[in-house]
């Protein structure tokens, strides 16, 4: 049994320092063994890399300025490989440029020589504590006992959601998860639950949308028979279902202002009556609310009791849309394209090169549903062992792709009849487009020399350093 983590605890580990000077690496690793951690020490970032292929680390201490592979070109290279390794770099060039860059590509901190041991010594323990909680997580989603659906993205936003998720899990405490329509709020729910030491309790949800008021207090707090006409025996409600667990209310702004009276005096007192009923029950429920919607907006506005959100929202976690994941977008599909090849009985497709390039423009407005939904299209529709962009544009919303995107998908939709001029002046201005108005990549595309291209451009009325070409290529 996984037991839930405590954010108190600091963990020891393994610990991998790269330093091509000698005196340096030796000294970090010193201090961190002397502190309980297994430190292990290289010259460059090269060999870090074949430690890591195997061997199994923790935390990477890496310097920053070193022959051959640089740190930022090993955190790079980290990132690329998916080690799931938290990344500290410590150098004696610090710039605000160079950390920014660190921290883009998942380096956890960030320090300067001469370092600061204590400094040192708190940063290393911090990655520790952080890699730890993300273990857990992985560990529940893993395990059947755990039943949560697996919380696919190596995407910094993915790391730092895992790390608030495993810290709340440790308590009681009610939460708040917003976030836009597809993002997964549900499954954040279960891994919450899976996580917590109410994981043996029940976990019992509410979709709070697709009932009428009485139905959902009903639904809620049960009720007696004959407590409303067709109450033709009593009714155990979600609050008595899920005691000793937790409850989910999905999409919990459609209660309305009558009910959330009652279900503030709920969370205030743990205690309900259920409907025709005046026997107060006590109940030990961890309750848990979805929302897609902006909560301050909706209590400015007078839909949404301004005391209840601040009972709902004792921790808030706010689940990142999937157009701020970056290559998240391509580790769900291969999960989903495995999933549905394995349901369908067929071989196992693979994006081709122009599929990802899309897939990765693609803003997903119906995020992870959305993805999951023309992935599942795409392994029942493909002829051959690929998916290409061919196939899968159409099913995406233009208005969600970018003006390059748009105008590519305008320049592959071309009526019949069309002129070869015509055809010709789209494909321009789409590749234009893809390469953000430059024209000696846009000429070595299309195979023309750049004055061709200007002239070209002229005639279309384009002006010089114009980037917004959608419009003109429809």
């Amino acid at each position: 049994m996984t037991k839930p983590p405590n954010p108190t605890e600091t963990p020891h580990g393994a610990v991998l320092v790269v330093d091509d000077h000698a005196v340096a690496r030796e000294s970090v690793a010193d201090v961190l063994r002397h502190v309980g951690h297994q430190a292990t020490a290289c010259s460059s970032g090269a060999e870090a890399l074949a430690l890591l292929r195997n061997g199994s680390f923790d935390v990477v201490v890496t310097d920053l300025q070193m022959p051959g592979m640089s740190g930022l070109d090993l955190i790079r290279e980290i990132e690329r490989l998916r080690h799931r390794v938290q990344v500290l770099m410590v150098t004696a060039h610090a710039s605000v440029e160079t950390a920014v860059q660190a921290m883009r590509h998942g380096a956890f901190d960030y320090l300067e020589k001469p370092y600061d041991v204590d400094r040192l010594e708190a940063s290393v323990a911090r990655a520790m504590q952080r890699k730890h909680l993300q273990s857990n997580v992985e560990a529940v989603e893993s395990s059947a006992e755990g039943a949560a659906p697996t919380m696919i993205g190596s995407s910094t936003a993915m790391q730092s959601l895992r790390e608030r998720i495993a810290r709340i899990a440790a308590t009681d405490e009610t939460v708040l998860i917003q976030g836009e329509s597809g993002v997964g709020k549900e499954m954040i729910a279960q891994t919450l639950h899976a996580l917590s030491g109410r994981r043996t309790g029940p976990m019992v949800s509410l979709n709070c949308p697709v009932l009428s008021e009485q139905l959902t207090e009903s639904e809620l707090f049960g009720h007696c028979r004959g407590a409303f006409t067709g109450a033709d025996a009593d009714r155990v409600g979600r609050f008595e279902l899920a005691d000793s667990g937790s409850l989910l209310l999905d999409e919990v702004t459609e209660i309305n202002l009558g009910l959330q009276a009652k279900l503030l005096r709920v969370l205030q007192e743990r205690a309900f009556e259920r409907v025709g009923s005046s026997v107060s029950q006590r109940v030990d429920v961890r309750v848990m609310a979805t929302t897609n919607r902006d909560l301050n907006g909706e209590v400015t506005a007078g839909r949404f009791r301004e005391d209840l959100y601040y009972r709902l929202a004792v921790v808030p976690i706010q689940a990142p849309p999937l157009r701020e994941r970056g290559e998240d977008v391509l580790e769900l599909t291969e999960h989903f394209l495995s999933q549905a090849s394995q349901r369908l009985g067929r071989e196992r497709l693979t994006l081709d090169a122009a599929a990802r390039d899309l897939f990765l423009s693609h803003r997903w407005p119906g995020n992870v549903r959305e993805l999951h939904n023309v992935v599942t299209r795409a392994c029942v529709l493909a002829d051959g062992p690929s998916v290409s962009a061919d196939l899968v544009r159409p099913w995406l919303r233009r208005d969600s792709m970018d003006g390059a995107d748009a105008a590519a998908t305008e320049a592959t939709t071309l009526p019949i009849g069309s002129s070869l001029a015509e055809v010709e002046r789209r494909m321009i201005l789409a590749t234009l487009a893809r390469f953000d108005g430059h024209r000696q990549k846009t000429a070595e595309a299309l195979g023309i020399g750049v004055r061709t291209l200007s002239g070209k451009l002229r005639s279309y009325g384009v002006a010089p350093g114009e980037k917004d070409l959608s419009s003109r290529a429809a």
